[in-house]
């Protein structure tokens, strides 16, 4: 998006290269690239786009990522919640970039049965185990299938998978997939599970909008940042029984699956490619037009 506009470096760390702007990607990952280019260059701009574990972490305890926020000219968050859990120093140079993703046309879902699916790395973060509770609760609707999609990045997430698909003959766990096969597989999906206990603006859920897949999720502060306060669809964090419920009701209802692809949908403008590239050079121009003489 930015190389139409300028001339971009990619990097693991700043080195010392000469440039007039550096964002930087996690205040606390990147810490000594943000430190480093603040002390080389204190009057050029500096943004720092948080992350998840920045906002609903970090930020909160980690000494290296707090001082990120302070020698930040510049922040970015991914989602209309994130500037809420700054403090109000940081919250005013603080700017909302939604991620995006581009349109696919939405598949037509098979008649029988409902197809739900989870995208998602098997850590902790994304708490796979709820989906998989709620799975096993639902075990009896043969119509109502589940594909789990992602890696295990740790035995005890890859044992419960396989326990799971063991004990629920309608559920599969596909592990690791390009991301091409994945969004096709959230596209003809009737709904995207997000269980996730922290998020900075998840990709399946825009993903999902821009493919017009209805969308159940966890109500973190990251996913309501995404879909707005009164999306139907919402389940407390850890809850597999509302998650079940709510999955039973979609298969039963068909307005109320029908209302969840509608607010899904009506979100989807805002993930749209050209509205993050507007705000992005909006952003850019800004901070080297406040840049000092």
């Amino acid at each position: 998006m930015l190389r139409k506009h300028s001339r971009i470096g990619i990097a693991g760390h700043w080195s010392d290269e000469d440039c007039d702007l550096l964002i930087a990607l996690h205040a606390r990952r990147s810490a000594p690239s943000i430190e480093a280019w603040s002390k080389a260059h204190p009057d050029r701009p500096l943004v720092v786009v948080l992350t998840g574990t920045d906002l609903y972490r970090d930020i909160r305890s980690d000494p290296a990522a707090q001082r990120s926020l302070e020698r930040a000219t510049h922040l970015v968050v991914l989602q209309d919640q994130g500037p809420l859990e700054l403090d109000p120093a940081a919250r005013r140079k603080c700017t909302v970039i939604y991620q995006s993703a581009p349109q696919l046309a939405p598949a037509e879902p098979p008649r029988r049965g409902l197809h739900v699916v989870s995208v998602g790395h098997l850590r902790d973060e994304k708490d796979p185990f709820t989906f998989m509770r709620a799975v096993e609760r639902l075990r009896h609707r043969s119509a109502i299938r589940f594909d789990q999609i992602g890696g295990a990045l740790d035995a005890a997430c890859e044992q419960a998978a396989r326990r799971t698909a063991a004990g629920c003959p309608n559920y599969r766990w596909l592990g690791a997939l390009p991301r091409a096969e994945t969004r096709q597989r959230i596209r003809r999906a009737h709904l995207l599970v997000n269980t996730s206990r922290m998020e900075g603006g998840a990709q399946v859920i825009l993903e999902a909008a821009r493919s017009g897949t209805a969308v159940l999720a966890s109500r973190v502060p990251g996913n309501v940042g995404m879909l707005g306060e009164d999306h139907a669809g919402w389940f407390e964090l850890g809850d597999d029984a509302h998650l079940a419920q709510l999955i039973e009701r979609a298969a039963d209802e068909p307005a109320f699956l029908a209302t969840l692809r509608a607010q899904t949908i009506a979100r989807a403008a805002l993930f749209d490619p050209t509205e993050e590239e507007r705000r992005l050079v909006t952003l850019i121009h800004s901070a080297l037009e406040d840049r000092p003489p």
